[in-house]
């Protein structure tokens, strides 16, 4: 019995290669390329601050346009109710604001994501909807140098209209539209434009600002100078009693509408200290705290921690709120008034406007 020869395959290495690099290119083709090859899209900040003052203008210019025309028909409507009773308003204004801010985002930063106060189902035809400038000479003559970031890492917060019940009451003042710009969580770039006067405040941290945000110098906790904490209209009697508990009669109680407005009377040195004890949303927020922390100031929780305005967390800031402009004032003012706020927070339960 005579036993078999082994038998020698070859292999052939340009048909393998071929084989494998069919293989790679249906899998490409199904699957898409990796992730851990993909170049992520970055994006230029300085841009983006241009971007953002350009969007929040327009929106300003649509509040104004609307509240000029028909002052006292603005198709007002009641969107909802806050825990304490009180209505929150819709018109016009917000929803055209809303539109020309989220919109010009989304078109021109489609993988960027955008947080708005405002929702709208209207079907967008992006052609109608105009790019603005990328490069403004106002924040060329003050920014010399850029940043460039992974798309991933930003996340943009918009008011298109703060102060909505202050703007149906013609109390127009207090109204704004602001931008807020957040890289991992952190606010970085705050423009907070105010229509009725046609000026705009924008700032990005470690950056630089605008020439009209002039920062206040700082007050003596110990003066014999009246402490001056401005509150929302709405609950200027709960904070005062706060505040009358923190300082007796050495303190003047300022209500006003709007967080954005506060944010800046704070930032002018007309308050020394704005302060919520009641619940606040981010995008009421966020761009008045990029502006503070680039101009030396503080806004923090009545607890004293920094706000998170990760797109992954709530929009809710439950735990109040304190804002300064400047960082000493801002814990001497946390120890006086923190605690007290907390024990009134603790005691009423019931968060509510962001007015």
């Amino acid at each position: 019995m005579s036993s078999m020869a082994p038998v020698n395959v070859r292999i052939n290495p340009m048909g393998m290669l071929v084989i494998g690099g069919g293989l790679i290119i249906t899998l490409l083709y199904l699957f898409g390329m990796p992730d851990l090859f993909r170049r992520e899209q970055r994006v230029s900040m300085k841009e983006l601050l241009s971007v953002s003052i350009g969007l929040a203008q327009k929106g300003g210019n649509h509040v104004r346009d609307i509240y000029s025309k028909h002052p006292d028909k603005m198709d007002e409507k009641v969107k909802g109710k806050t825990k304490e009773g009180a209505d929150e308003m819709l018109t016009n204004g917000d929803l055209e604001s809303h539109r020309a801010i989220f919109y010009g985002f989304s078109k021109m930063y489609p993988s960027i994501k955008i947080f708005s106060e405002e929702h709208d189902n209207k079907p967008v035809d992006f052609n109608q909807i105009n790019p603005v400038n990328t490069k403004l000479d106002e924040v060329e003559e003050i920014i010399k140098s850029d940043q460039s970031i992974p798309v991933s890492k930003i996340a943009i917060w918009i008011d298109p209209l703060d102060a909505t019940q202050e703007y149906t009451e013609s109390l127009t003042q207090y109204v704004t539209t602001m931008v807020c710009v957040v890289v991992d969580g952190e606010p970085k770039i705050g423009v907070i434009n105010v229509p009725f006067k046609e000026e705009t405040y924008w700032a990005w941290d470690g950056y630089g600002y605008s020439k009209n945000l002039k920062p206040a110098e700082s007050v003596d906790l110990n003066s014999s100078q009246k402490h001056k904490i401005i509150v929302s209209r709405s609950h200027q009697g709960d904070v005062e009693k706060v505040a009358k508990s923190a300082f007796g009669d050495n303190v003047e109680i300022i209500p006003a509408g709007g967080a954005g407005f506060k944010t800046l009377e704070v930032v002018k040195g007309s308050a020394n200290a704005y302060t919520h004890i009641t619940l606040i949303k981010k995008w009421d927020i966020c761009a008045g705290n990029a502006i503070l922390n680039a101009v030396g100031g503080k806004m923090t929780t009545l607890d004293g921690d920094f706000i998170d305005y990760s797109p992954n967390l709530n929009v809710k800031n439950e735990r109040g709120l304190l804002a300064t402009v400047n960082s000493k004032l801002h814990y001497d003012y946390l120890d006086k008034l923190g605690s007290k706020a907390k024990d009134l927070m603790e005691a009423t339960k019931s968060p509510g406007s962001h007015r």
